[in-house]
């Protein structure tokens, strides 16, 4: 399993319960397919740098999850063929392993 991010962009039309609704059901497919969810945001009502279609605006959702290559083509074409959905994309994030740092040691300072 890898780390995924997802930005969703729905449409403005969707009220506050269609959006969690649809946040809920995707968090649902996710989990149904084996994957965990890392972190998500709903980042709420936001200007488009450009029109997609006649919006002027979008509700952005932001997903961090761990999930197969089967789950990622399952999503996908879930967003594709919602109506909810005006652009969606995947980015395989890199897992970085943290080292540990070792305290630096106090310099002996000479007094003479």
């Amino acid at each position: 399993m890898r780390l995924y991010e997802t930005v969703l962009i729905l449409k403005p039309a969707m009220s506050d319960q269609e959006v969690t609704d649809f946040l809920d059901k995707t968090k649902g497919v996710i989990t149904g397919g084996g994957g965990d969810i890392v972190s998500q945001d709903n980042w709420g009502r936001r200007k488009l740098l450009h029109m997609i279609g006649k919006a002027r605006e979008g509700v952005y959702l932001y997903f961090k999850y761990r999930a197969s290559t089967a789950l990622l083509e399952k999503l996908g074409h879930n967003f594709r063929v919602s109506d909810s959905v005006l652009r969606h994309s995947f980015t395989l994030m890199r897992e970085r392993k943290v080292k540990e740092k070792k305290p630096k040691k106090a310099k002996a300072s000479a007094a003479a």
